[in-house]
């Protein structure tokens, strides 16, 4: 492999020659060849934004000439724009500051700031990575900065559409499904008739809360901890710069950024990102829910529930020809489990800030957007290989209704709960309809064949304002 020789503080290194990064970023792709992944592209991304607002804000104060400010700018805007992810080479499990990745962007804006200015790589640089484009700037302060505003835009970007297009796709099916009758399931018992609509409706709410946990999550993150440099105090850096950045990243992202109300706080806590972390675990925990039942409700499909039908994706099975397995909800869930381990990451690397700095930040940041893209991918695939083509099997609702032993429930302000109770022992000993057996026995409950007929009527049974009365209990 070709390479040139590049230095830092700590003396020469030798790097490959094309690569914009230098000799601080070879030095911890030496030290830490851990898990071969890097750091998540949204992190590196937003720290791209980070420094072109700096080097704008400084070079509006006067501390860094207009010629450097424009060359840190275009090269920093091109690594917010993705045009040089594979230039960041760090794996996660590094440094606890993301010191590394932080040089690593420093170097990488320097280097393509030198290419900009038309001098070849390792020719002297007009743009320093520590002095020009680190200026009024710590580890400490822009990774954590960098970790808000990636976790912010792909909550808003990615995780926000998704969950509105499921939840659509749920309101529709629940609209569609609306008359369609079912028996309704406590302890996974038979009970009491509902719609398919309503069980559907149900799904929808949750998404719409959903929805309204990611706006929760968001709001946990505006604060931005940039401008306390090193431990909080801001040294090194002038008192203007985080401010006018901070307006610039809000105005860039659309997102409304604001500085942290204190440093110290901003900097050793990562207290925020564990509340982003919880929401998206519940979101996870609601998901997990909708994905069991549609499995649920579609298993069988002949010696099960089967009362829907969900789009056949793929064969099911290398051995039992013709079976179709429910695998998109299967997927989700996986992705749930794993949700929800993230967040014990998260919850651990945060308890980790000690005194005036957390170490554990590369870690916390990866999982927490790992949990963020996989709900993002789950959820978009349940919605259009899944949700869209579900089915109600309406003949098998209606069975199941006429079948179920709940359906007595609709005799107990009529004929008391203990003769109901009679009537639901009888049927499950002789498999005879409810319905029938009252029928034979009209005179002894002291019933008309009409009122029969109403008390055990699934619509009125679905209907809130049915005035039931009666026994309690699931």
């Amino acid at each position: 492999m070709n390479t040139r020789t590049e230095r830092d503080s700590m003396g020469e290194m030798s790097v490959p020659a094309e690569a914009l990064y230098g000799a601080s970023t070879q030095r911890a792709v030496l030290n830490f060849p851990v898990s071969g992944r890097c750091v998540p592209l949204p992190v590196i991304h937003a720290y791209g934004l980070i420094k072109w607002a700096a080097a704008h804000a400084h070079q509006e104060l006067g501390l860094l000439p207009q010629d450097k400010a424009v060359l840190i700018e275009q090269a920093a805007l091109e690594v917010a724009e993705g045009r040089h992810d594979a230039q960041f080479v760090i794996d996660i499990y590094q440094t606890g500051s993301g010191t590394s990745t932080n040089m690593n962007v420093n170097e990488v804006i320097s280097n393509r700031a030198c290419q900009i200015a038309g001098k070849p790589l390792g020719a002297k640089n007009p743009v320093h990575p520590n002095d020009h484009v680190n200026m009024g700037q710590s580890s400490n302060d822009t990774f954590p900065t960098a970790v808000h505003i990636g976790v912010a835009q792909e909550l808003n970007r990615k995780l926000l559409p998704a969950l509105e297009r499921l939840q659509s796709a749920l309101l529709k099916k629940s609209m569609e499904f609306w008359d369609v009758l079912k028996i309704g399931r406590t302890h996974l018992m038979d009970a009491t008739p509902v719609r398919l609509g309503q069980e559907f409706k149900g799904y929808t709410r949750q998404l719409e809360l959903a929805y309204e946990r990611v706006h929760k999550a968001l709001d946990a993150i505006m604060e931005l901890p940039l401008g306390g440099t090193a431990v909080g105090t801001g040294l090194n850096g002038h008192p203007e710069m985080s401010r006018r950045a901070i307006a610039l990243l809000a105005e860039k992202t659309g997102l409304p950024f604001c500085e942290a109300e204190d440093h110290f706080e901003a900097q050793s806590a990562k207290d925020g990102l564990v509340e982003v972390s919880g929401q998206i675990k519940t979101i996870a925990t609601s998901l997990f829910k909708i994905a069991n039942d549609l499995r649920w409700l579609s298993s069988g499909p002949q010696c099960a529930i089967g009362e829907i039908s969900l789009p056949a994706t793929q064969p099911g099975s290398s051995i039992m020809p013709g079976k179709v397995n429910p695998v998109m909800c299967e997927s989700l869930m996986q992705v749930c489990a794993r949700v929800m381990g993230n967040d014990t990451t998260v919850t651990w690397c945060a308890a980790n800030g000690n005194l005036e700095l957390n170490v554990m930040m590369p870690a916390l940041a990866a999982a927490l957007l790992e949990s963020i893209e996989l709900l993002t991918n789950a959820t978009t695939l349940l919605s259009v290989r899944c949700v869209d083509s579900i089915v109600a099997n309406q003949g098998r609702c209606t069975s199941f209704i006429e079948h179920s032993l709940a359906m007595v429930t609709g005799l107990n302000s009529r004929i008391g709960y203990d003769k109901a109770a009679e009537i639901a022992k009888l049927s499950a000993k002789t498999g005879t309809p409810v319905r029938q057996l009252c029928m034979e026995r009209l005179g002894e409950l002291g019933l008309t064949e009409a009122e029969l007929n109403e008390a055990l009527d699934p619509v009125r049974m679905t209907r809130p304002d049915a005035g039931l009365v009666g026994g309690g209990g699931g």
